[in-house]
């Protein structure tokens, strides 16, 4: 009889135990559920700003390289051919460079159309100047690249921009 008495003893004591360690798990599970989700957001309230200027600032590197706002941003500055694609191409380089690390806020296929605009527009640049003499006016080049930029269906920057914006959207 006392075999059976200590024998439930034991069972009672050993259930009491695995309850309240089910207990403790659990509570604990729940604060670290509840710290991870309060570091979750205060990571979000941190970066959301910041991949949102990386996007900003980006869409505002395409406006500055599409080849018309270049164009009417430096023409004036060059007197020659040879002197207006350096200046532009050097610009290009400039701005690209100065926004580079923002590709660490946006994903990977936006960087990539960005990079791939800007290879477009330096490409066009540099086949409109290859049709005109190095030593002939800056407005001469500046029509050339004009006309290229004319007869593309679908211009390179207008496409990133349009990617960014729908990534942005994403976000929201």
């Amino acid at each position: 009889m006392e075999y059976y008495i200590l024998l439930t003893a034991v069972l009672l004591g050993a259930g009491v135990i695995y309850g309240v360690y089910l207990t403790i798990t659990t509570v604990a599970d729940k604060i670290f559920e509840k710290q991870r989700w309060d570091i979750r957001s205060k990571q979000t309230e941190i970066t959301l700003p910041l991949r949102l200027q990386a996007y900003e600032r980006m869409c505002l590197y395409l406006e500055r390289i599409s080849p018309g706002n270049l164009l009417l941003r430096l023409v004036p500055q060059a007197s020659t051919a040879l002197e207006l694609q350096q200046i532009l191409l050097n610009e290009i380089r400039e701005e690209y460079n100065h926004n580079a690390a923002q590709q660490m806020y946006i994903s990977n296929n936006a960087w990539e159309q960005i990079s791939h605009a800007m290879n477009e527009v330096v490409a066009e640049i540099n086949n409109a100047a290859a049709e005109v003499s190095p030593d002939s006016p800056a407005s001469d080049l500046g029509k050339k690249i004009f006309s290229h930029v004319i007869n593309k269906e679908v211009q390179p920057t207008t496409h990133a921009l349009r990617v960014l914006k729908d990534e942005i959207r994403e976000i929201f």
